[in-house]
Protein backbone atom coordinates (compact mmCIF):
# COMPACT_ATOMS: atom_id res chain seq x y z
CA UNK A 1 0.00 0.00 0.00
CA UNK A 2 2.83 2.37 0.82
CA UNK A 3 4.27 1.94 -2.70
CA UNK A 4 1.00 3.26 -4.25
CA UNK A 5 0.54 6.30 -2.00
CA UNK A 6 2.73 8.46 -4.24
CA UNK A 7 0.34 7.73 -7.15
CA UNK A 8 -2.68 9.23 -5.28
CA UNK A 9 -3.65 12.93 -5.46
CA UNK A 10 -6.17 14.89 -3.34
CA UNK A 11 -8.35 17.82 -4.40
CA UNK A 12 -10.59 20.07 -2.20
CA UNK A 13 -13.81 21.06 -4.03
CA UNK A 14 -15.97 24.02 -2.92
CA UNK A 15 -19.59 22.84 -3.02
CA UNK A 16 -21.09 26.19 -2.09
CA UNK A 17 -23.65 27.04 0.66
CA UNK A 18 -25.81 24.18 1.91
CA UNK A 19 -29.48 25.02 1.22
CA UNK A 20 -31.18 22.53 3.54
CA UNK A 21 -30.58 20.14 6.38
CA UNK A 22 -28.84 20.71 9.68
CA UNK A 23 -25.94 22.54 7.93
CA UNK A 24 -28.20 24.91 5.96
CA UNK A 25 -26.57 28.30 5.30
CA UNK A 26 -22.99 27.09 5.92
CA UNK A 27 -20.15 26.76 3.38
CA UNK A 28 -19.42 23.07 2.51
CA UNK A 29 -16.38 21.38 0.96
CA UNK A 30 -15.58 17.88 -0.30
CA UNK A 31 -12.27 16.05 -0.76
CA UNK A 32 -11.67 14.03 -3.95
CA UNK A 33 -8.97 11.37 -4.04
CA UNK A 34 -7.73 10.53 -7.53
CA UNK A 35 -5.10 8.15 -8.92
CA UNK A 36 -2.72 10.26 -10.93
CA UNK A 37 -0.53 9.19 -13.86
CA UNK A 38 2.99 8.07 -12.92
CA UNK A 39 5.98 10.34 -13.49
CA UNK A 40 7.33 8.68 -16.61
CA UNK A 41 10.64 10.49 -16.36
CA UNK A 42 11.28 8.76 -13.04
CA UNK A 43 9.47 5.45 -13.56
CA UNK A 44 10.64 4.44 -17.01
CA UNK A 45 13.93 2.60 -16.85
CA UNK A 46 16.47 4.60 -18.84
CA UNK A 47 17.96 1.32 -20.04
CA UNK A 48 14.89 0.72 -22.17
CA UNK A 49 14.95 4.30 -23.43
CA UNK A 50 18.53 3.75 -24.61
CA UNK A 51 17.64 0.42 -26.19
CA UNK A 52 14.78 2.12 -28.01
CA UNK A 53 17.17 4.78 -29.26
CA UNK A 54 19.61 2.16 -30.54
CA UNK A 55 16.84 0.26 -32.30
CA UNK A 56 15.47 3.44 -33.87
CA UNK A 57 18.85 4.58 -35.20
CA UNK A 58 20.05 1.17 -36.39
CA UNK A 59 16.79 0.38 -38.19
CA UNK A 60 15.81 3.94 -39.07
CA UNK A 61 16.25 3.48 -42.82
CA UNK A 62 13.92 0.49 -42.81
CA UNK A 63 11.36 2.17 -40.55
CA UNK A 64 11.31 5.17 -42.91
CA UNK A 65 11.35 3.49 -46.33
CA UNK A 66 9.28 0.32 -45.89
CA UNK A 67 6.03 2.09 -44.79
CA UNK A 68 6.50 4.59 -47.66
CA UNK A 69 6.95 1.83 -50.24
CA UNK A 70 3.96 -0.07 -48.87
CA UNK A 71 1.87 3.10 -49.05
CA UNK A 72 2.86 3.83 -52.67
CA UNK A 73 2.30 0.22 -53.74
CA UNK A 74 -1.07 0.07 -52.00
CA UNK A 75 -2.18 3.32 -53.62
CA UNK A 76 -1.09 2.10 -57.07
CA UNK A 77 -2.64 -1.35 -56.82
CA UNK A 78 -5.74 -0.16 -54.98
CA UNK A 79 -6.71 2.12 -57.87
CA UNK A 80 -6.94 -0.83 -60.28
CA UNK A 81 -9.79 -3.27 -60.62
CA UNK A 82 -9.13 -7.00 -60.75
CA UNK A 83 -9.56 -7.09 -64.54
CA UNK A 84 -7.20 -4.13 -65.00
CA UNK A 85 -4.67 -5.74 -62.67
CA UNK A 86 -4.69 -9.03 -64.61
CA UNK A 87 -4.40 -7.11 -67.90
CA UNK A 88 -1.45 -5.10 -66.52
CA UNK A 89 0.43 -8.25 -65.44
CA UNK A 90 -0.22 -9.95 -68.77
CA UNK A 91 0.85 -6.92 -70.83
CA UNK A 92 4.01 -6.57 -68.72
CA UNK A 93 5.15 -10.16 -69.29
CA UNK A 94 3.77 -11.10 -72.71
CA UNK A 95 5.85 -8.60 -74.64
CA UNK A 96 9.08 -10.46 -73.72
CA UNK A 97 9.92 -13.43 -75.95
CA UNK A 98 11.77 -16.55 -74.79
CA UNK A 99 15.15 -15.35 -76.11
CA UNK A 100 14.93 -12.13 -74.07
CA UNK A 101 14.01 -13.98 -70.89
CA UNK A 102 16.86 -16.47 -71.35
CA UNK A 103 19.33 -13.67 -72.05
CA UNK A 104 18.23 -11.85 -68.91
CA UNK A 105 18.58 -15.00 -66.82
CA UNK A 106 22.03 -15.63 -68.31
CA UNK A 107 23.25 -12.13 -67.45
CA UNK A 108 21.76 -12.42 -63.97
CA UNK A 109 23.45 -15.77 -63.28
CA UNK A 110 26.79 -14.54 -64.68
CA UNK A 111 26.69 -11.37 -62.56
CA UNK A 112 25.78 -13.33 -59.44
CA UNK A 113 28.56 -15.88 -60.07
CA UNK A 114 31.14 -13.15 -60.72
CA UNK A 115 30.13 -11.44 -57.47
CA UNK A 116 30.53 -14.56 -55.34
CA UNK A 117 33.75 -15.62 -57.08
CA UNK A 118 35.34 -12.20 -56.53
CA UNK A 119 34.52 -12.09 -52.82
CA UNK A 120 37.38 -13.08 -50.52
CA UNK A 121 37.06 -16.54 -49.07
CA UNK A 122 35.75 -16.73 -45.53
CA UNK A 123 38.10 -18.11 -42.88
CA UNK A 124 36.41 -20.74 -40.71
CA UNK A 125 37.45 -22.06 -37.34
CA UNK A 126 36.57 -25.76 -37.40
CA UNK A 127 37.61 -26.54 -33.83
CA UNK A 128 40.31 -25.96 -31.23
CA UNK A 129 41.91 -27.81 -28.32
CA UNK A 130 43.43 -26.66 -25.02
CA UNK A 131 45.97 -28.88 -23.30
CA UNK A 132 45.26 -29.90 -19.73
CA UNK A 133 48.33 -31.29 -17.92
CA UNK A 134 48.06 -34.35 -15.72
CA UNK A 135 47.46 -33.90 -11.99
CA UNK A 136 51.12 -34.60 -11.22
CA UNK A 137 51.86 -31.00 -12.25
CA UNK A 138 49.04 -29.43 -10.26
CA UNK A 139 50.09 -27.18 -7.35
CA UNK A 140 48.43 -25.05 -4.73
CA UNK A 141 49.81 -21.64 -3.82
CA UNK A 142 51.37 -23.10 -0.68
CA UNK A 143 52.99 -25.91 -2.68
CA UNK A 144 54.32 -23.37 -5.16
CA UNK A 145 56.13 -21.48 -2.40
CA UNK A 146 57.39 -24.75 -0.92
CA UNK A 147 58.80 -25.86 -4.30
CA UNK A 148 60.52 -22.48 -4.67
CA UNK A 149 61.94 -22.84 -1.16
CA UNK A 150 63.08 -26.39 -1.90
CA UNK A 151 65.08 -25.23 -4.91
CA UNK A 152 67.35 -23.22 -2.59
CA UNK A 153 67.53 -20.32 -5.05
CA UNK A 154 65.55 -17.73 -3.09
CA UNK A 155 66.10 -15.98 0.21
CA UNK A 156 63.31 -15.36 2.73
CA UNK A 157 62.55 -11.89 1.37
CA UNK A 158 62.08 -13.19 -2.19
CA UNK A 159 59.86 -16.03 -0.98
CA UNK A 160 57.74 -13.64 1.09
CA UNK A 161 57.38 -11.28 -1.88
CA UNK A 162 56.22 -14.10 -4.15
CA UNK A 163 53.76 -15.26 -1.49
CA UNK A 164 52.20 -11.78 -1.29
CA UNK A 165 51.93 -11.59 -5.08
CA UNK A 166 50.17 -14.97 -5.21
CA UNK A 167 47.69 -14.01 -2.49
CA UNK A 168 46.44 -11.02 -4.49
CA UNK A 169 46.88 -12.52 -7.96
CA UNK A 170 43.46 -14.09 -8.47
CA UNK A 171 45.16 -17.45 -9.15
CA UNK A 172 43.66 -20.54 -7.49
CA UNK A 173 45.06 -23.78 -6.12
CA UNK A 174 44.78 -25.96 -9.23
CA UNK A 175 47.22 -24.45 -11.71
CA UNK A 176 50.03 -26.41 -13.37
CA UNK A 177 53.80 -25.91 -13.31
CA UNK A 178 56.67 -28.28 -14.19
CA UNK A 179 58.14 -29.94 -11.13
CA UNK A 180 61.60 -29.16 -12.47
CA UNK A 181 61.40 -25.71 -10.87
CA UNK A 182 62.21 -27.34 -7.53
CA UNK A 183 65.54 -28.65 -8.85
CA UNK A 184 68.58 -27.01 -7.21
CA UNK A 185 70.47 -27.09 -10.52
CA UNK A 186 69.84 -24.96 -13.61
CA UNK A 187 66.58 -25.90 -15.37
CA UNK A 188 66.68 -23.40 -18.26
CA UNK A 189 68.38 -25.95 -20.51
CA UNK A 190 67.46 -26.99 -24.04
CA UNK A 191 66.67 -30.49 -22.77
CA UNK A 192 64.13 -29.24 -20.21
CA UNK A 193 62.66 -26.77 -22.71
CA UNK A 194 62.19 -29.40 -25.41
CA UNK A 195 60.67 -31.85 -22.92
CA UNK A 196 58.07 -29.31 -21.77
CA UNK A 197 57.38 -28.18 -25.35
CA UNK A 198 56.83 -31.75 -26.54
CA UNK A 199 54.42 -32.45 -23.70
CA UNK A 200 52.14 -29.43 -24.10
CA UNK A 201 52.28 -29.00 -27.90
CA UNK A 202 51.80 -32.65 -28.82
CA UNK A 203 49.12 -32.97 -26.14
CA UNK A 204 47.08 -30.13 -27.68
CA UNK A 205 47.61 -31.28 -31.27
CA UNK A 206 46.71 -34.92 -30.51
CA UNK A 207 43.40 -33.73 -29.08
CA UNK A 208 42.78 -31.40 -32.03
CA UNK A 209 43.38 -34.07 -34.67
CA UNK A 210 41.20 -36.51 -32.74
CA UNK A 211 38.32 -34.03 -32.46
CA UNK A 212 38.38 -32.91 -36.11
CA UNK A 213 39.34 -36.23 -37.74
CA UNK A 214 41.86 -34.30 -39.87
CA UNK A 215 45.07 -36.10 -40.79
CA UNK A 216 48.32 -34.20 -40.11
CA UNK A 217 49.26 -34.64 -43.80
CA UNK A 218 46.14 -32.66 -44.79
CA UNK A 219 47.48 -29.51 -43.08
CA UNK A 220 48.96 -27.06 -45.59
CA UNK A 221 49.90 -24.20 -43.23
CA UNK A 222 51.43 -24.41 -39.74
CA UNK A 223 52.12 -21.47 -37.42
CA UNK A 224 53.69 -22.01 -33.97
CA UNK A 225 54.25 -19.17 -31.53
CA UNK A 226 56.28 -19.34 -28.33
CA UNK A 227 57.85 -16.17 -26.97
CA UNK A 228 60.81 -17.30 -24.82
CA UNK A 229 61.88 -20.77 -25.95
CA UNK A 230 63.19 -20.77 -29.54
CA UNK A 231 65.44 -23.79 -30.23
CA UNK A 232 67.04 -24.89 -33.48
CA UNK A 233 65.45 -26.69 -35.28
CA UNK A 234 62.36 -24.63 -34.53
CA UNK A 235 59.25 -25.75 -32.68
CA UNK A 236 57.33 -25.79 -35.97
CA UNK A 237 59.98 -28.16 -37.38
CA UNK A 238 59.59 -30.31 -34.26
CA UNK A 239 55.84 -30.58 -34.95
CA UNK A 240 56.43 -31.47 -38.62
CA UNK A 241 58.93 -34.15 -37.64
CA UNK A 242 56.69 -35.66 -34.97
CA UNK A 243 53.57 -35.91 -37.18
CA UNK A 244 55.46 -36.59 -40.43
CA UNK A 245 53.68 -33.76 -42.23
CA UNK A 246 53.97 -33.22 -45.97
CA UNK A 247 57.05 -31.70 -47.52
CA UNK A 248 55.40 -28.65 -49.13
CA UNK A 249 53.79 -27.42 -45.92
CA UNK A 250 54.11 -23.66 -45.27
CA UNK A 251 55.50 -23.48 -41.73
CA UNK A 252 56.26 -20.44 -39.56
CA UNK A 253 57.73 -20.07 -36.08
CA UNK A 254 57.07 -16.83 -34.15
CA UNK A 255 59.29 -15.99 -31.17
CA UNK A 256 59.70 -13.12 -28.73
CA UNK A 257 56.24 -11.64 -29.39
CA UNK A 258 54.72 -12.03 -25.91
CA UNK A 259 51.23 -12.92 -24.77
CA UNK A 260 49.53 -11.33 -27.78
CA UNK A 261 51.35 -13.57 -30.27
CA UNK A 262 48.40 -15.96 -30.53
CA UNK A 263 46.37 -13.38 -32.45
CA UNK A 264 49.42 -12.41 -34.53
CA UNK A 265 49.75 -16.08 -35.49
CA UNK A 266 46.06 -16.13 -36.42
CA UNK A 267 46.56 -13.07 -38.61
CA UNK A 268 49.49 -14.70 -40.38
CA UNK A 269 47.55 -17.94 -40.89
CA UNK A 270 44.51 -16.08 -42.30
CA UNK A 271 46.73 -14.17 -44.75
CA UNK A 272 48.30 -17.42 -45.90
CA UNK A 273 44.87 -19.00 -46.33
CA UNK A 274 43.73 -16.09 -48.47
CA UNK A 275 46.75 -16.62 -50.71
CA UNK A 276 46.38 -20.43 -50.77
CA UNK A 277 42.75 -21.51 -51.31
CA UNK A 278 41.33 -24.90 -50.30
CA UNK A 279 43.70 -25.38 -47.41
CA UNK A 280 43.85 -26.17 -43.72
CA UNK A 281 45.92 -24.11 -41.27
CA UNK A 282 46.92 -25.06 -37.73
CA UNK A 283 47.93 -22.40 -35.18
CA UNK A 284 49.72 -23.51 -32.00
CA UNK A 285 50.14 -21.03 -29.11
CA UNK A 286 52.13 -21.78 -25.98
CA UNK A 287 54.86 -20.69 -23.55
CA UNK A 288 57.51 -22.67 -21.69
CA UNK A 289 57.16 -21.99 -17.96
CA UNK A 290 60.19 -23.95 -16.77
CA UNK A 291 62.50 -22.42 -19.36
CA UNK A 292 61.30 -18.96 -18.33
CA UNK A 293 61.86 -19.59 -14.60
CA UNK A 294 63.79 -16.79 -12.90
CA UNK A 295 66.02 -17.92 -9.97
CA UNK A 296 67.20 -14.48 -8.84
CA UNK A 297 66.16 -11.91 -6.26
CA UNK A 298 65.06 -8.84 -8.26
CA UNK A 299 61.39 -8.25 -7.51
CA UNK A 300 60.35 -6.90 -10.91
CA UNK A 301 61.64 -10.16 -12.42
CA UNK A 302 60.02 -12.42 -9.80
CA UNK A 303 56.50 -11.38 -10.83
CA UNK A 304 56.31 -13.62 -13.96
CA UNK A 305 57.20 -16.62 -11.78
CA UNK A 306 53.98 -16.08 -9.85
CA UNK A 307 51.61 -15.66 -12.80
CA UNK A 308 52.74 -17.83 -15.71
CA UNK A 309 51.52 -21.43 -15.81
CA UNK A 310 51.65 -24.39 -18.21
CA UNK A 311 49.23 -24.40 -21.13
CA UNK A 312 48.90 -24.71 -24.90
CA UNK A 313 46.19 -24.27 -27.53
CA UNK A 314 45.87 -25.65 -31.06
CA UNK A 315 43.40 -24.14 -33.56
CA UNK A 316 42.30 -25.57 -36.92
CA UNK A 317 41.35 -23.03 -39.61
CA UNK A 318 39.98 -23.63 -43.11
CA UNK A 319 39.07 -21.57 -46.18
CA UNK A 320 37.30 -24.40 -47.99
CA UNK A 321 33.68 -23.57 -48.81
CA UNK A 322 32.62 -27.16 -48.24
CA UNK A 323 33.68 -26.82 -44.59
CA UNK A 324 30.96 -24.20 -43.98
CA UNK A 325 28.44 -26.71 -42.51
CA UNK A 326 31.04 -28.08 -40.05
CA UNK A 327 32.61 -24.81 -38.87
CA UNK A 328 32.11 -23.46 -35.37
CA UNK A 329 33.10 -19.84 -36.04
CA UNK A 330 33.82 -17.46 -38.90
CA UNK A 331 36.62 -14.91 -38.68
CA UNK A 332 35.22 -11.37 -38.83
CA UNK A 333 38.01 -8.92 -37.93
CA UNK A 334 41.60 -8.78 -36.70
CA UNK A 335 42.95 -5.45 -35.41
CA UNK A 336 46.59 -5.12 -34.32
CA UNK A 337 48.22 -2.28 -32.40
CA UNK A 338 51.97 -1.89 -31.81
CA UNK A 339 53.44 0.76 -29.48
CA UNK A 340 57.07 -0.32 -29.90
CA UNK A 341 58.13 3.07 -31.25
CA UNK A 342 57.80 4.49 -27.72
CA UNK A 343 60.76 3.65 -25.45
CA UNK A 344 58.61 3.21 -22.29
CA UNK A 345 56.30 0.82 -24.11
CA UNK A 346 59.23 -1.05 -25.65
CA UNK A 347 60.83 -1.68 -22.23
CA UNK A 348 57.60 -2.28 -20.35
CA UNK A 349 58.12 -6.08 -20.43
CA UNK A 350 61.79 -6.70 -21.10
CA UNK A 351 63.93 -9.84 -21.00
CA UNK A 352 67.16 -8.97 -19.27
CA UNK A 353 69.81 -10.13 -16.83
CA UNK A 354 70.05 -9.06 -13.22
CA UNK A 355 73.23 -8.17 -11.33
CA UNK A 356 73.97 -11.88 -10.85
CA UNK A 357 73.52 -12.53 -14.60
CA UNK A 358 70.28 -14.50 -14.14
CA UNK A 359 67.93 -14.10 -17.09
CA UNK A 360 64.29 -13.23 -16.61
CA UNK A 361 61.39 -11.00 -17.66
CA UNK A 362 61.48 -7.56 -16.09
CA UNK A 363 57.99 -6.09 -15.59
CA UNK A 364 57.76 -2.30 -15.37
CA UNK A 365 55.64 -0.61 -12.72
CA UNK A 366 54.06 1.38 -15.57
CA UNK A 367 52.56 -1.77 -17.09
CA UNK A 368 48.91 -0.90 -16.37
CA UNK A 369 49.28 2.65 -17.68
CA UNK A 370 51.10 1.60 -20.86
CA UNK A 371 48.77 -1.33 -21.42
CA UNK A 372 45.75 0.95 -20.99
CA UNK A 373 47.05 3.31 -23.68
CA UNK A 374 47.62 0.43 -26.13
CA UNK A 375 44.19 -1.04 -25.42
CA UNK A 376 42.56 2.38 -25.93
CA UNK A 377 44.21 2.71 -29.34
CA UNK A 378 43.20 -0.81 -30.31
CA UNK A 379 39.53 -0.55 -29.35
CA UNK A 380 39.30 2.89 -30.97
CA UNK A 381 40.34 1.24 -34.24
CA UNK A 382 38.06 -1.74 -33.64
CA UNK A 383 35.00 0.34 -32.68
CA UNK A 384 33.91 1.53 -36.17
CA UNK A 385 34.12 -2.06 -37.44
CA UNK A 386 31.84 -3.61 -34.82
CA UNK A 387 29.79 -0.95 -33.01
CA UNK A 388 26.25 -0.16 -34.22
CA UNK A 389 25.78 3.21 -35.90
CA UNK A 390 23.76 4.47 -32.92
CA UNK A 391 26.74 4.01 -30.59
CA UNK A 392 29.11 5.64 -33.08
CA UNK A 393 26.82 8.68 -33.32
CA UNK A 394 26.78 9.01 -29.53
CA UNK A 395 30.57 8.78 -29.39
CA UNK A 396 31.01 11.34 -32.19
CA UNK A 397 28.51 13.78 -30.70
CA UNK A 398 30.33 13.57 -27.35
CA UNK A 399 33.63 14.40 -29.05
CA UNK A 400 32.07 17.40 -30.77
CA UNK A 401 30.51 18.59 -27.51
CA UNK A 402 33.85 18.32 -25.67
CA UNK A 403 35.56 20.22 -28.50
CA UNK A 404 33.21 23.20 -28.32
CA UNK A 405 32.47 23.21 -24.59
CA UNK A 406 36.17 23.08 -23.66
CA UNK A 407 36.92 26.54 -25.05
CA UNK A 408 35.51 28.45 -22.08
CA UNK A 409 37.77 29.46 -19.23
CA UNK A 410 35.37 28.20 -16.55
CA UNK A 411 33.93 25.25 -18.44
CA UNK A 412 34.02 21.90 -16.70
CA UNK A 413 35.67 19.08 -18.70
CA UNK A 414 33.04 16.56 -19.76
CA UNK A 415 33.63 12.88 -19.17
CA UNK A 416 34.48 11.11 -22.44
CA UNK A 417 31.75 8.79 -23.67
CA UNK A 418 32.79 5.15 -23.51
CA UNK A 419 31.09 3.15 -26.26
CA UNK A 420 28.98 0.26 -25.02
CA UNK A 421 30.84 -2.75 -26.41
CA UNK A 422 28.17 -5.01 -24.96
CA UNK A 423 26.06 -3.94 -27.96
CA UNK A 424 28.74 -5.26 -30.32
CA UNK A 425 29.62 -8.57 -28.64
CA UNK A 426 27.80 -11.28 -26.76
CA UNK A 427 30.96 -12.84 -25.28
CA UNK A 428 34.29 -11.44 -24.07
CA UNK A 429 37.59 -13.34 -23.87
CA UNK A 430 40.02 -10.80 -22.42
CA UNK A 431 43.57 -11.98 -21.74
CA UNK A 432 43.77 -13.25 -18.15
CA UNK A 433 47.04 -11.51 -17.33
CA UNK A 434 46.31 -10.67 -13.69
CA UNK A 435 43.48 -9.70 -11.36
CA UNK A 436 44.54 -6.05 -11.45
CA UNK A 437 44.49 -5.92 -15.25
CA UNK A 438 41.05 -7.53 -15.42
CA UNK A 439 39.71 -5.08 -12.84
CA UNK A 440 40.99 -2.14 -14.88
CA UNK A 441 39.50 -3.54 -18.09
CA UNK A 442 36.16 -4.05 -16.39
CA UNK A 443 36.14 -0.52 -15.00
CA UNK A 444 37.21 1.25 -18.18
CA UNK A 445 35.00 -0.74 -20.58
CA UNK A 446 32.09 -0.73 -18.09
CA UNK A 447 31.69 -4.49 -18.30
CA UNK A 448 29.66 -6.65 -15.93
CA UNK A 449 30.91 -9.58 -13.87
CA UNK A 450 29.13 -11.84 -16.36
CA UNK A 451 31.25 -10.40 -19.17
CA UNK A 452 34.48 -11.05 -17.22
CA UNK A 453 33.44 -14.45 -15.90
CA UNK A 454 35.40 -16.50 -18.45
CA UNK A 455 38.57 -14.44 -17.93
CA UNK A 456 38.44 -14.54 -14.13
CA UNK A 457 37.68 -18.26 -14.11
CA UNK A 458 40.61 -18.96 -16.46
CA UNK A 459 43.01 -16.94 -14.31
CA UNK A 460 41.82 -18.76 -11.20
CA UNK A 461 41.86 -22.28 -12.65
CA UNK A 462 44.79 -22.24 -15.11
CA UNK A 463 46.70 -19.02 -14.33
CA UNK A 464 48.24 -16.88 -17.04
CA UNK A 465 49.02 -19.34 -19.86
CA UNK A 466 50.32 -16.50 -22.06
CA UNK A 467 49.12 -16.49 -25.68
CA UNK A 468 46.83 -19.50 -25.18
CA UNK A 469 44.74 -18.03 -22.34
CA UNK A 470 42.06 -16.57 -24.65
CA UNK A 471 41.35 -20.11 -25.91
CA UNK A 472 40.89 -21.49 -22.40
CA UNK A 473 38.35 -18.70 -21.94
CA UNK A 474 36.46 -19.64 -25.10
CA UNK A 475 36.58 -23.28 -23.97
CA UNK A 476 34.91 -22.16 -20.73
CA UNK A 477 32.07 -20.50 -22.64
CA UNK A 478 31.60 -23.63 -24.75
CA UNK A 479 31.58 -25.88 -21.69
CA UNK A 480 28.87 -23.65 -20.17
CA UNK A 481 26.93 -23.94 -23.49
CA UNK A 482 26.57 -20.18 -23.76
CA UNK A 483 27.60 -19.77 -27.41
CA UNK A 484 24.55 -19.55 -29.67
CA UNK A 485 24.25 -19.23 -33.41
CA UNK A 486 25.12 -15.70 -34.58
CA UNK A 487 26.88 -14.72 -31.32
CA UNK A 488 29.93 -12.48 -31.65
CA UNK A 489 33.05 -13.26 -29.60
CA UNK A 490 35.76 -10.71 -28.87
CA UNK A 491 39.22 -12.02 -27.99
CA UNK A 492 41.63 -9.35 -26.72
CA UNK A 493 45.29 -10.04 -25.93
CA UNK A 494 48.22 -7.81 -25.04
CA UNK A 495 51.89 -8.32 -24.30
CA UNK A 496 55.49 -7.22 -24.68
CA UNK A 497 56.41 -4.79 -27.38
CA UNK A 498 54.01 -3.25 -26.29
CA UNK A 499 51.27 -4.84 -28.39
CA UNK A 500 47.50 -5.12 -28.13
CA UNK A 501 45.55 -7.26 -30.60
CA UNK A 502 41.88 -8.08 -31.12
CA UNK A 503 40.10 -10.80 -33.07
CA UNK A 504 36.34 -11.05 -33.62
CA UNK A 505 34.55 -14.32 -34.37
CA UNK A 506 30.92 -15.02 -35.29
CA UNK A 507 29.39 -18.30 -34.21
CA UNK A 508 28.08 -20.41 -37.11
CA UNK A 509 25.89 -22.60 -34.93
CA UNK A 510 24.90 -23.34 -31.39
CA UNK A 511 27.90 -24.93 -29.70
CA UNK A 512 26.98 -27.89 -27.52
CA UNK A 513 29.10 -28.99 -24.58
CA UNK A 514 32.22 -30.68 -26.04
CA UNK A 515 33.09 -34.23 -25.08
CA UNK A 516 36.71 -33.18 -24.47
CA UNK A 517 37.26 -29.89 -22.69
CA UNK A 518 39.70 -28.78 -19.96
CA UNK A 519 36.79 -27.49 -17.83
CA UNK A 520 34.62 -30.59 -17.62
CA UNK A 521 35.92 -31.80 -14.24
CA UNK A 522 35.53 -28.43 -12.47
CA UNK A 523 32.77 -26.61 -14.34
CA UNK A 524 30.26 -26.82 -11.49
CA UNK A 525 32.60 -24.78 -9.25
CA UNK A 526 32.52 -21.72 -11.51
CA UNK A 527 31.79 -18.87 -11.30
CA UNK A 528 33.12 -18.57 -7.77
CA UNK A 529 32.05 -15.69 -5.57
CA UNK A 530 35.52 -15.59 -4.05
CA UNK A 531 37.26 -14.92 -7.38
Amino acid sequence: MAREQHLLSTEIVNRGIESSGPDAGSLTFSVRVRRRLPDFVQSVNLKYVKLGYHYLINHGIYLATIPLLVLIFSAEVGSLSRAELRRFIWDSTARYDLATVLAFLGVFVFTLSAYFMSRPRSIYLLDFACYKPIDDFKVTKEQFIELARKSGKFNDASLEFQKKILESSGIGDETYIPRSISYPENITTMKEGRAEASMVIFGALDELFEKTRIRPKDVGILVVNCSIFNPTPSLSAMVINHYKMRGNILSFNLGGMGCSAGIIALDLASDMLKANPNNYAVVVSTEMVGYNWYPGKERSMLIPNCYFRMGCSAVLLSNRRRDYPFAKYRLEHIVRTHKGADDRSFRCIYQDEDSERFKGLKVSKDLVEIGGDAIKTNITTLGPLVLPISEQLLFFSTLVWRLFSGNGAHSQPTRPYIPDYKLAFEHFCLHAASKTVLNELQRNLELSEKNLEASRATLHRFGNTSSSSIWYELAYLEAKERVKRGDRIWQLAFGSGFKCNSVVWRSMRRVKKPSTNPWLDCLDRYPQQAI
